[in-house]
């Protein structure tokens, strides 16, 4: 088998979604190719080069809606897009630890520009845009990050935590929403109250400029 890029990004995201973030590494990811470690290096120059590149992938693959569709609204477009994000994220074992603290590759950047071109001519300055485009990048892995990090006792932790709850009133209440809503009801109400704020923003500085 010919080692090259694909093969060894095939072999590492089979190994991340196996082994998780703590346990992956490029020894193991050798051992598991039948080669030596130097031979990554020919492709990545670092392990940092090879989770970028997992990351990329994983985006590559999932992350389906990178652009409105044509008669869509700005937030419309930022909440599917936010959601798009967040299913790719969950596709991979431990998928918001990877991509948490990577930048953009250059390559990326037409695509970006893309987006905030779409959101600007959407009405959207070019300030606000990009800002709530990250403020929503970083809640999204964020949730995933809760979602991920869930230890294997979640369940009995909320069952004590909720039994603890049931003498305060409006935590029992909010803890019971909370609950019954599940992980993708909640991230969207949080998408929604972001989506909300910025139009709520629009609209004042519309006001204040008449």
């Amino acid at each position: 088998m010919k080692l090259d890029r694909e093969v060894i990004l095939e072999a590492a995201l089979a190994l991340l979604d196996e082994v998780g973030m703590d346990k992956l590494s490029t020894r193991l990811l050798a051992e598991r190719l039948g080669v030596q470690q130097p031979a990554l290096y020919w492709h990545f120059k670092n392990k940092r080069a090879l989770l970028d590149a997992m990351n990329g992938e994983i985006l590559r693959r999932a992350h389906e809606r990178r652009l409105p569709l044509p008669d869509e609204s700005w937030e419309t477009f930022l909440r599917e897009n936010a959601r798009s994000f967040r299913r790719a994220l969950l596709a991979r074992r431990d998928g918001a630890r990877l991509h948490a603290g990577t930048e953009p590759d250059p390559g990326d950047l037409e695509m970006v520009e893309a987006q905030l071109a779409a959101v600007v001519s959407r009405g959207v300055p070019a300030t606000q845009a990009m800002t709530l485009m990250i403020a929503l990048g970083r809640y999204t892995v964020g949730c995933v990050l809760e979602e991920q990090a869930a230890p294997p006792d979640a369940a009995v932790r909320q069952q004590t935590l909720d039994a603890a709850a049931a003498s305060r009133p409006l935590l029992a209440a909010a803890f019971a929403s909370y609950r019954e809503a599940g992980p993708d009801a909640m991230f969207d109400i949080g998408v929604d109250l972001m989506l909300e704020g910025a139009k709520a923003r629009l609209a004042d500085a519309a006001t204040t400029r008449r």
